[in-house]
C-alpha cells in the first residue's frame, strides 16, 4: 500500500449524450477547459475521448483529438491517457486513429469483448437535443463491444511496443484479469500493471462491494505485487466505490464519463467538482494526492516530452 493516491478523471467519454447534462463537454474548447480544471483540482491523469463538436457524437478522428490536446498540454502537466475503446459502434481502426497520431503517454485498453448495454438510459428522457442520441442508446440492446485477443494484441503492439504508451487495463469482469495475465505471460505487457476495475456497466460486473473485494483478491493471486489497482463505478456508485478503493490503498477514477452527478439529484457542473470531492475524501482517509510526476514515476511512463502533440 502506498500513501500516494493517483486520481484519474474521465472527462467526457462516449456513453452520456448532450441531452443528459448541459455541463458535459463536447467542443474542443469545453474538453480542454474542463480537463485543465480537473488537473488543477488534483487529477494526475486525464482520460480523454473526443467528440464531434457540432453534434456531440463520440469521435476518434485524429483532427478532433488534436483540436484539444495541445491546449491541454500547454495548460497543465497532467498525464494524458487516450481511449482505445472509443465507442462500441466503431471499428478497431476507427478507434485507433486519434491515439496513433497523438502517441500519448498512456492509453486505456478494454481487456475483452462484451455486451455494453446503454439502452435503459433512453427511457429517462422525453425530448432530445440531437436526432442521433435516442437511437444510439436504444440499439445498444443488440450491441457488442468487440475487443478480441487479436484486437488487444494489435493495440499492445501499435500503441505500446511501437509508440511507447503504457496502459490503463480496463477490467469489467474477472475474466478480463485472466486475459491480462495471458498477455503478461506472453511478454506483451510488463509490470507495473495499472488495472482499472470497472463496475456498474450493464454487461460487466455489478457495482457490489463484494465484487470489488473479489476482483482485488483475484488480482493479488494473478499479479502479486506487480500491479496497482484503480476503481471506477458507473453512476451513483462512483464516489462510494472510489472511497472504498481509497481506503483499501487503491487509486480512483472519477469524471463525467462515468457519472453526471455530484450528489443525489444534483448535476456536477464540471469534472473538477468530482475531483475536488474525491480529493477531500482521500485526504481524510490519510492518503496524499499524487502529482502528475508521482504518477509518471509510479507507472513508468515515457514522459510528456515524448508525445505527438
Amino acid at each position: 500500500m502506498t500513501d500516494k493516491i493517483i486520481i484519474s478523471c474521465a472527462v467526457t467519454g462516449s456513453i452520456h449524450t448532450p441531452t443528459m447534462s448541459p455541463y458535459l463537454p463536447v467542443t474542443a474548447q469545453e474538453i480542454a477547459r474542463q480537463a485543465i480544471g480537473a488537473a488543477e483540482a488534483g487529477a494526475a491523469i486525464l482520460h480523454l475521448h473526443a467528440r464531434n463538436p457540432e453534434t456531440g457524437q463520440p469521435s476518434a478522428k485524429a483532427a478532433d483529438f488534436m483540436a484539444f490536446l495541445p491546449e491541454i498540454k500547454a495548460g497543465c502537466d497532467a498525464v494524458v491517457n487516450l481511449t482505445t475503446g472509443g465507442s462500441a459502434v466503431m471499428t478497431l481502426e476507427d478507434r485507433l486513429e486519434g491515439p496513433l497520431k497523438a502517441q500519448p503517454e498512456m492509453c486505456s485498453l478494454n481487456m475483452g469483448t462484451m455486451n455494453f448495454a446503454l439502452y435503459p438510459l433512453a427511457d429517462r428522457y422525453d425530448t432530445w437535443k440531437h436526432d442521433w442520441e435516442q437511437p444510439f442508446l436504444k440499439t445498444s440492446d443488440d450491441l457488442v463491444f468487440k475487443n478480441t485477443p487479436k484486437d488487444i494484441e494489435q493495440v499492445l503492439i501499435r500503441m505500446g511496443a511501437e509508440r511507447g504508451a503504457r496502459f490503463e487495463f480496463e477490467c469489467y469482469d474477472v475474466g478480463h484479469l485472466y486475459m491480462l495475465r495471458h498477455f503478461a505471460d506472453r511478454g506483451l505487457v510488463k509490470p507495473p500493471y495499472f488495472i482499472q476495475f470497472v463496475f456498474g456497466v450493464l454487461g460487466g460486473i455489478g457495482a457490489d462491494p463484494e465484487n470489488l473485494q473479489h476482483m482485488k483478491r483475484m488480482a493479488d493471486k494473478l499479479f502479486g505485487g506487480d500491479y496497482l489497482f484503480s476503481v471506477l463505478a458507473a453512476g451513483r456508485q462512483q464516489i462510494p466505490f472510489a472511497s472504498i478503493a481509497a481506503s483499501m490503498g487503491g487509486h480512483v477514477r472519477v469524471g463525467l464519463e462515468d457519472n453526471l452527478y455530484i450528489a443525489r439529484g444534483e448535476l456536477a457542473r464540471s469534472n473538477a467538482d468530482q475531483v475536488q470531492k474525491i480529493c477531500k475524501i482521500a485526504e481524510e482517509l490519510g492518503r496524499t494526492v499524487a502529482s502528475p510526476e508521482d504518477a509518471r514515476e509510479m507507472l513508468g511512463l515515457k514522459g510528456a516530452a515524448k508525445v505527438g502533440f
